[in-house]
């Protein structure tokens, strides 16, 4: 059963990685290739093999959690979990399909929180949890600069 649960995890959290990956793909060749990007923007075959690296650690510390049995802590942690996992598809939608950099930039700022609150969660409960979730943190810690930098780059269009 402990396999079925792994794999479960591992399908969910590759799953919201593959369908936002499917809002994505068609807007890099298109519109992102013609935004203005920072020195420090990775080459585009970066994201898909970071991306799916951080989706397996994320995977695997959600079901070390889940696995110590209910607990109202351990259900919290789950929750911030899920919220923050939401909140990471909602960014590429927000980003990549309604091209609204700047509200993609307040919505990484609570997603980062988020991850926060579930890595601190997951730690309480099993401190190698909350570990394999510090490589996606520092990641979307980097994804809010580069977030940052593309909003300073590309000035919303003026109405009218």
């Amino acid at each position: 059963m402990r396999a079925a649960s792994l794999v479960l995890w591992i399908i969910v959290c590759q799953g919201v990685g593959l369908l936002g990956g499917r809002w994505t793909a068609p807007e890099i060749p298109t519109w992102y290739r013609g935004l203005r990007k920072p020195w420090f923007n990775p080459p585009g075959w970066v994201f898909a093999p970071v991306w799916t690296a951080l989706y397996l650690l994320m995977a695997i510390a959600a079901w070390q959690v889940a696995e110590t049995g209910y607990s109202p802590r351990r259900t919290a942690a789950l929750l911030l979990f899920a919220a923050q996992l939401a909140l990471n598809l909602a960014w590429s939608w927000i980003f990549f399909r309604r091209h609204a950099i700047r509200a993609a930039l307040v919505e990484i700022v609570l997603m980062w929180l988020a991850i926060v609150a579930a890595t601190v969660a997951f730690a309480r409960i099993i401190p190698a949890a909350g570990w394999l979730m510090v490589p996606y943190w520092a990641w979307v810690s980097f994804a809010a600069l580069l977030n940052a930098a593309i909003a300073r780059l590309n000035p919303a269009p003026r109405p009218g």
